[in-house]
């Protein structure tokens, strides 16, 4: 009787876990769903400004294995000239080894590497022009409509100029009435090359979901510290779910 009993709690948490991930939202990067976003973010760089067009897109090859790419194409005028080309490729498998309920909070762990591509236009002011492998561990956690994932993650690069950082990263989602959202990521990075540089950034996102597969929102960015990558940013994406 006691191991029925057992069992019957342990199904019941497996349920209240999935139940509380049911909803996820494409933004959480540890999300479970497929979807692909267009994007555009403009910087400001202090004199000068960055253009960025990107495709940003995941699909569950299984319910544990979750494939994340991005391409990311570049318009500046950091050289002083205007410039444009392709910037980087990612693609990152994340494994989801173990879900379940920690007190109130349902969570689900994550693992998984980023590899990087850069495509070398680097003469004209368009990415670090490093190939990278980036390890990553985190943790999402869910209560009601609040979603926290703290991550962790270290790029460290393989080819190209020398490249070794560690960047911690909070997410915060809020789910809000009429299928919007609010989002925020926040983003502290030990740049180990560069005389142990901390860039720091933020980023506040509203969107809204027209219906399951498709969806808008809005980015407002911000460079914080002597160390800051830009002095401020604005975005806007087109979501769709498959």
């Amino acid at each position: 009787m006691r191991i029925c009993l057992k069992k019957f709690v342990g199904l019941v948490l497996v349920l209240a876990s999935a139940h509380a991930f049911a909803q996820e939202n494409a933004s959480n990067p540890l999300a479970a769903v497929n979807n692909t976003d267009l994007r555009y973010q403009y910087f400001d760089l202090d004199g000068s400004d960055r253009s960025d067009y990107f495709v940003d897109g995941a699909y569950m090859a299984t319910p544990e294995l979750k494939l994340k790419y991005e391409l990311h194409y570049w318009d500046t005028d950091v050289t002083g000239s205007s410039e444009s080309g392709l910037e980087t490729f990612h693609l990152k498998p994340i494994y989801f080894p173990k879900a379940g309920e920690w007190g109130s909070w349902a969570y689900k762990l994550a693992i998984g590497v980023e590899w990087i591509v850069g495509f070398e236009n680097e003469d004209i002011g368009i990415g670090s022009g490093s190939d990278q492998i980036a390890p990553l561990v985190g943790v999402a956690l869910v209560k009601g409509e609040t979603v926290l994932v703290p991550l962790v993650q270290h790029f460290e690069s393989y080819d190209g100029p020398d490249l070794s950082t560690t960047a911690f990263r909070l997410i915060m989602i809020e789910s809000l009435p009429d299928d919007l959202w609010l989002k925020l990521d926040a983003k502290v990075s030990v740049e180990w090359e560069n005389d142990n540089a901390v860039p720091t950034t933020a980023e506040l996102q509203l969107g809204k979901m027209y219906s399951p597969s498709f969806g808008v929102y809005l980015d407002g960015l911000v460079g914080i510290g002597s160390d800051r990558p830009y002095d401020w940013g604005v975005g806007v994406g087109v979501r769709f779910n498959y």
